[in-house]
């Protein structure tokens, strides 16, 4: 069970499952809220009602959807099957949502609350596999942490072509008609992800299988969370760790225009997150030689070091420093992204382990919660702090102001990250994986 190996073409069809969910996450998350309100002709505020209802939507989303995985049973598994269900609704829905049909106001409102929503669920239905596949596909810790790599570079990769082309596109497809302009970009994108998925469905597999592949009820997969202390801890370090990447995220603006006076840093700062690649690629190579638990430590101390060079960099007026900060702060937090989904899927063998339970689908969507709920908690935070400090919009900031601007850019994610490390130094599971793969070698039935 432990030597099970993945070939390079299939590390290579499960790294583009997240290049195609990315195509289109990448571009709801950029631009959608400039096309609403800018192309479409939404009301701002009905803009922001509509993203609230839908975040307390997505929140609830992921159990359910984990909960269906396991109870799947199908000749292809569990989790690979719905790439080939959901990968064209997935697609058509993703175009939907950036059509521009000629409706009255209130049309329009009920048309973008339809369609938002449904791919918001859509998205999940077929990201959510692809998390709970990873367990599937191999028993080797260390190579799920490569597999896992290949994902979230892959991830990047979608993310990286989405900014660099969009707009671009927008102006090569539309002549000057940004209705058209989106709505072809965003046709080739939803095109490019439905073949993606495709492949990742043909090329992956899923070794692991326990009980004749069955149907797990409900009742049955709770156990699998119960005394499994190190996915509850990796459930408070994706809370903490999307309150901390949605704060900082929000308030690079404000900070670099307020405090700063040089907003023409914005986008190089931005185009700086895609340096996380680095500290991802790095990931199998320090999880083999150092563990998991350690990298991830490692992650999060990088991490508040590039904080801490940025808030230098500010203070002495150094923007080279404020850039190697920056640059510094995404490498650790590459590691931390680089590894969290690979050790989640150690706790799936964990659970099964203590309760003799397996549920992969549960386990692996539940945690979305934590992402959804920290990503919400992280915009909730940042705009209160904005609210305490007094800040008002288009004006020149008092210093109450200035310092709540400064404390979401720099001190809140620094908060979060100690918070991260705290919790991961009392992750254990490392020093029992190896007893653990042995007994569970002799139990499951393995697929090779």
């Amino acid at each position: 069970m432990s030597d099970q190996s993945i070939p390079l073409k299939e590390k290579v069809s499960y790294g583009l499952g997240d290049t195609a969910s990315n195509l289109v996450f990448t571009m709801v998350t950029t631009y959608l809220m400039f096309f609403y309100t800018d192309v479409f002709g939404l009301n701002v505020a009905a803009v922001g009602t509509l993203f609230l209802v839908a975040r307390i939507i997505d929140a609830f989303d992921g159990p359910i959807i984990g909960m269906l995985i396991d109870q799947t049973s199908t000749k292809w598994g569990k989790s690979r099957p719905y790439f080939l269900w959901l990968a064209i609704p997935f697609g058509v829905v993703a175009v939907l949502t950036f059509m521009t049909p000629d409706l009255s106001p209130a049309g329009k409102v009920i048309y973008a609350y339809s369609t938002y929503i449904v791919l918001g669920i859509s998205y999940a239905a077929i990201n959510i596999p692809l998390s709970s596949l990873l367990p599937s596909m191999t028993s080797n810790s260390q190579e799920r942490t490569v597999a896992n790599t290949f994902r979230m570079v892959g991830s990047q990769v979608g993310a990286l072509a989405v900014n660099a082309a969009v707009l671009p596109l927008v102006a090569f497809f539309g002549k000057g008609d940004q209705q058209d302009g989106f709505l072809y970009t965003m046709m080739l994108f939803a095109s490019l992800a439905v073949i993606f998925f495709f492949i990742t469905f043909v090329n992956t597999k899923e070794r692991v299988e326990t009980n004749g592949n069955k149907p797990l009820p409900l009742k049955l997969g709770i156990k699998a969370l119960k005394g499994n202390k190190p996915w509850w801890i990796l459930l408070f370090v994706n809370v903490i760790l999307f309150v901390a990447t949605i704060v900082m995220a929000q308030s690079t603006m404000y900070y670099f225009t307020y405090n700063v006076n040089r907003p023409d840093l914005v986008p190089v700062l931005n185009s700086i997150a895609a340096l996380a690649i680095a500290g991802i690629i790095a990931v199998p190579f320090l999880a083999k030689k150092i563990g998991k638990r350690n990298t991830l430590l490692a992650g999060f101390v990088i991490a508040i070091i590039g904080q801490t060079i940025v808030y230098t960099g500010v203070q002495t007026e150094v923007f080279s420093l404020i850039i190697a900060g920056r640059l510094c702060g995404y490498v650790g937090l590459g590691l931390v992204l680089g590894l969290k989904f690979a050790m989640i899927a150690d706790t799936v063998d964990y659970g099964e382990w203590k309760s003799g339970i397996r549920a992969p689908g549960l386990l692996m969507a539940a945690s979305t919660f934590g992402v959804k709920f920290g990503m919400g908690l992280g915009g909730a935070i940042g705009a209160w702090t904005l609210a305490m400090g007094g800040y008002v919009a288009n004006q020149q900031q008092t210093a109450s102001a200035l310092l709540a601007i400064e404390f979401n850019f720099i001190w809140i994610p620094v908060i979060c990250y100690i918070l991260g490390f705290m919790a991961i130094w009392f992750y254990r599971l490392e020093k029992v994986e190896a007893k653990m793969i042995e007994e569970l070698t002799e139990k499951h039935s393995v697929v090779v």
